[in-house]
């Protein structure tokens, strides 16, 4: 029910991300960048009308000015520098500049592992949060767990949290929704699984659900069988040095990922 629950919210978020884009935008705009491809139309001057690329380094080359820098600037201040370019040099008098970005190359994000299109994303406005970058690579799949690794620098050294999926879209989930910058790498790894194998009703892997205990595993494989017993139950675990112990907890003991249950025989 917990992950149904992640995949309908992921799905609705992906839904909705074209009208946030548009709120977002006015309160945290997007940043030119190199690589960023963009067109400036100067109304009444069609021959200063150009589409070009920013330079790595952060430039423009516009008719009249030459190199101008835009890099890290907002559209709206890029265009004001234009502007003051253009009256600055006696070029146009009353000049009306309007400045669109066409493709967003300069702020990127990658997105792996356990969702619907793993690649790499442009943050094609300010602000752009890991739910909404998610949303862009189609959400988690079926087979998705419930932590997300978002790793980066942040003030050039290295950065990595982990984030629960769900509380995402829980109520006041903002601490949970962290801010992804250019560079960011965000991990979804796959589900975390154990196996119950023996006599029980359902033999095999099922997903571990955060906190199951030893009965609710038994539970969810349809308990034992007629010749099955609930006494004397094996757990197969690998310890840290990837050695496997054999353990006998209680049905309230917690379950790792990768447990192997074994139920027993029973002997009358």
């Amino acid at each position: 029910m917990r992950s149904f629950r992640l995949l309908l919210a992921l799905a609705a978020s992906a839904l909705l991300h074209a009208g946030a884009w548009a709120q977002g935008a006015a309160a945290s705009e997007y940043r030119l960048g190199g690589g960023d491809v963009i067109r400036v139309v100067v109304y009444q001057n069609p021959d200063l009308g150009i589409e070009a690329r920013i330079s790595e380094a952060g430039t423009l080359s516009f008719p009249l000015l030459g190199s101008v820098k835009v890099g890290g600037l907002t559209a709206a201040q890029a265009e004001a520098a234009i502007v003051d370019g253009l009256k600055t040099g006696n070029f146009v008098k009353q000049p009306q500049v309007t400045l669109t970005v066409l493709q967003v190359r300069a702020h990127v994000a990658n997105v792996l592992g356990q969702v619907g299109r793993p690649g790499r994303y442009p943050l094609d406005m300010g602000g752009m949060r890991v739910s909404d970058v998610l949303s862009l690579a189609g959400g988690a799949t079926t087979v998705a767990g419930d932590v997300v690794v978002l790793s980066g620098t942040r003030a050039g050294k290295p950065f990595r949290a982990e984030i629960d999926l769900p509380a995402l879209f829980e109520a006041n989930s903002k601490a949970q929704d962290l801010e992804v910058l250019n560079g960011d790498t965000l991990w979804v790894d796959r589900v975390r699984q154990l196996y119950v194998y023996g006599e029980v009703q359902r033999p095999g892997p099922m997903r571990l659900e955060r906190g199951m205990t030893l009965m609710q595993a038994l539970a969810t494989a349809g308990g034992a069988t007629q010749r099955g017993t609930e006494r004397g139950i094996r757990v197969h675990r690998k310890d840290a040095n990837g050695q496997v112990q054999v353990l006998n907890p209680a049905m309230d003991a917690q379950l790792q990922d990768g447990d192997v249950v074994y139920v027993r025989e029973s002997l009358f």
